[in-house]
């Protein structure tokens, strides 16, 4: 199992389920917030919608085809960061994340994504990390020039969120570019 410490505070654990209960709630209290970004939302309604969530992204990693994990802030569940579809015969993947409200501004998305992307880079040898967020979604985007991610392009219409079309900003990043 995967399992990182970031600081004292802040580790990293694969996403399982006996986080379904505090992943539900963080998700339930942010619902109106992260539905402007995540399309997943809206439609998460029970833990059994998180837990069987978990069972996907667990079945997902034991195929070695992405790796979600737990964002625990002093020992809660804050948020979850993940690589989508690892795509080993090209070395990239894509990142992933999100945290609840009363956790943000504390770094830990920053934290979380700088050590997946050295994980990524230096452990699973990977060559290109990219993240994708939403044009107007300037948290998001930050992380990713925080980090010295390039912004690459935008791709029109690229997620259907609520009743909309969004565009997404690309960022990437290549392994002879990364310095942790």
């Amino acid at each position: 199992m995967f399992y990182h410490i970031i600081n004292e505070q802040t580790k990293l654990e694969i996403l399982q389920e006996k986080h379904g209960e505090a992943l539900f709630h963080l998700t339930d209290e942010g619902r109106v917030y992260l539905s402007e970004w995540m399309p997943w939302a809206p439609n998460t309604k029970t833990v059994e919608d998180t837990k069987t969530f978990i069972r996907s992204t667990m079945k997902s990693f034991g195929e070695q085809r992405s790796l979600t994990c737990a964002i625990l802030y002093q020992d809660e569940v804050a948020g979850t960061i993940a690589f989508h579809d690892i795509d080993y015969a090209n070395k990239k993947t894509s990142l992933g994340y999100w945290l609840g409200e009363k956790y943000q501004g504390k770094g830990l998305i920053t934290s979380s994504a700088r050590a997946l992307t050295t994980y990524a880079f230096h452990t699973i040898g990977l060559n290109r990390l990219e993240i994708r967020a939403g044009v107007h979604n300037k948290k998001s985007r930050a992380v990713a020039e925080r980090l010295g991610f390039t912004y690459e392009g935008t791709v029109r219409q690229a997620e259907f969120i609520r009743d909309h079309y969004i565009d997404h900003a690309i960022y990437g990043i290549l392994k002879e570019e990364w310095k942790n």
